[in-house]
């Protein structure tokens, strides 16, 4: 271990040190001043992504190839600390209000995305089990954070059983691996399958199973069936965070592991990433027009969502395409965190402490009462939808090129047509705010409103001037990609 290897996870390093910390300094802070804990663990974030700030546009590898620091690295940590920032801002009120103001709270917040960073650097498939469990298991206690509420239990416990089994298939998909190649770090793993040391059949059943696995954290069909009871039961801010988070950080993995270890599997493992992008954009843009509760609504936008970024996944095969594929890939995966944590917000804002005020037609005459929340949900959902001048718009148009390019017109139509689908549940929220008559109870919470009106402009003006985060995104290549 070198200086310049500990200087490769330097952002890890502080926010797992600052999580450390800050579970022992939680200890000492009063029950009713946790809003000092909720300060500590932005400071620690704050910090981190200085550390990774100046870790943009550098690639290196680390502990003999076992963490890789690359473009593709330092774009994903960036969005991990910010997304956790707005998770924070959008969890400090709600606690309180609902009652469940624990310190802890933070520090495995900040647990979890120690997990998303080492993701987004692991170049081991040892790494990549680390990184999942250490991604996954806070998740899987903020989500019953709201005990004794059964709902939030009830959430808990199905995350925690279908992700135990989930994991299981990533596992047996590494011994598998490790079996026809003898090794576990992603380089070799593709220096044993393009020297023919590889045992094919063995490799090709490995590669699926670690697919099968990481499809399940990225709710990707037929993966997908814990996310509305787990979206609909767990508190609001975790699911926020969870959905954006988790997401990136599985796609993260599956980028990495696809494209660095298997790239020679690529004419099994793209056709079949390819029928389960279509499935998803199909099955979540079909399932959430029947959606009365907003909450499960969100649950179905994610999983059609991932299945958009499996588009950038399919048309990576192209090796010509690859790192065109891989730029909108993280594009949209900023946009949609941008909009989802912002549509998240509003939920937040009209979310009572009873857990009313999730239904569809609780929105009812925001648009009259709240109309700058109105206006912002508004963008939200045009965002979703992928109308301009929005970021979800040069997102979804990142993503058909790519696709196009690749020669996957097939699944680009079934992208451009399921958007359109999108937009009758997308826009209904809209006609519901503006057009039905109704009295919403709204909170006027500081860091809500504060997170509303961000992403509400950020939306707007990434859409307008998407120049600067494309360039940012085009140029944060995987290592393997940049030779």
């Amino acid at each position: 271990m070198s200086v310049r290897d500990l200087s490769v996870i330097l952002p890890l390093l502080i926010l797992a040190g600052w999580a450390c910390g800050l579970l022992l300094l939680d200890a000492f802070i009063p029950h009713d001043r946790k809003g000092i804990t909720a300060l500590l663990a932005a400071l620690g974030l704050v910090a981190a992504l200085g550390a990774a700030a100046t870790r943009l546009g550098q690639s290196a590898e680390a502990f003999g190839g076992m963490i890789i620091g690359d473009g593709f690295a330092s774009f994903l940590t960036v969005l991990f600390l910010l997304a956790g920032l707005a998770g924070i801002a959008l969890a400090y009120d709600y606690l309180k209000r609902m009652g469940i103001e624990r310190g802890e709270y933070y520090a495995l917040l900040l647990f979890s995305i120690c997990g998303m960073v080492l993701m987004a650097h692991a170049g081991d498939l040892i790494v990549v089990f680390l990184a999942l469990e250490l991604l996954s298991i806070p998740l899987y206690v903020l989500s019953g954070f709201a005990y004794p509420r059964l709902e939030s239990e009830e959430a808990a416990l199905k995350y925690f059983l279908l992700g135990a089994f989930a994991t299981g298939f990533v596992v047996y998909g590494i011994a598998l691996t490790y079996g026809a190649t003898q090794a576990t770090r992603l380089a070799g793993i593709l220096e044993a399958a393009q020297s023919g040391v590889a045992s094919p059949g063995l490799l090709a059943i490995g590669a699926g199973l670690i697919l099968v696995g990481l499809g399940f954290k990225v709710a990707a069909v037929p993966f997908h069936m814990w996310t509305p009871d787990v979206y609909h039961g767990a508190p609001s801010p975790v699911v926020a965070f969870m959905s954006v988070g988790a997401k990136a950080g599985g796609f993260a993995a599956l980028l990495r592991v696809l494209l660095t270890a298997f790239p020679a599997l690529a004419p099994q493992w793209a056709p079949a990433v390819g029928w389960i992008a279509a499935l998803t954009m199909i099955w979540g843009n079909v399932a959430a027009i029947g959606q009365s509760n907003i909450k499960r609504l969100l649950a179905y936008s994610s999983i059609a969502h991932a299945g958009y970024i499996l588009m950038a996944l399919a048309a990576s095969n192209d090796s010509r395409v690859a790192p065109q594929a891989v730029a909108a890939a993280l594009f949209y995966l900023l946009a949609y965190a941008v909009t989802n944590l912002g549509a998240w917000a509003v939920v937040l804002a009209m979310e009572k402490a009873d857990g009313s005020g999730l239904a569809i037609d609780d929105y009812a005459g925001l648009g009259a009462r709240r109309p700058g929340m109105a206006l912002a949900m508004t963008v939200f959902m045009l965002s979703f939808t992928g109308v301009p001048p929005t970021i979800g718009f040069i997102g979804k148009f990142a993503l058909f090129r790519a696709a196009v390019d690749a020669g996957l017109i097939g699944l680009a139509l079934v992208g451009v047509i399921t958007s359109l689908v999108s937009a009758y549940f997308y826009l209904r929220v809209v006609i519901v705010m503006y057009m039905q008559p109704g009295e919403p109870v709204t909170r006027s919470e500081g860091w809500l409103n504060a997170t509303v009106a961000v992403t509400a402009l950020a939306a707007i003006a990434f859409g307008l001037l998407p120049g600067p985060l494309l360039a940012l995104a085009g140029g944060a290549r995987l290592l393997t990609l940049l030779h």
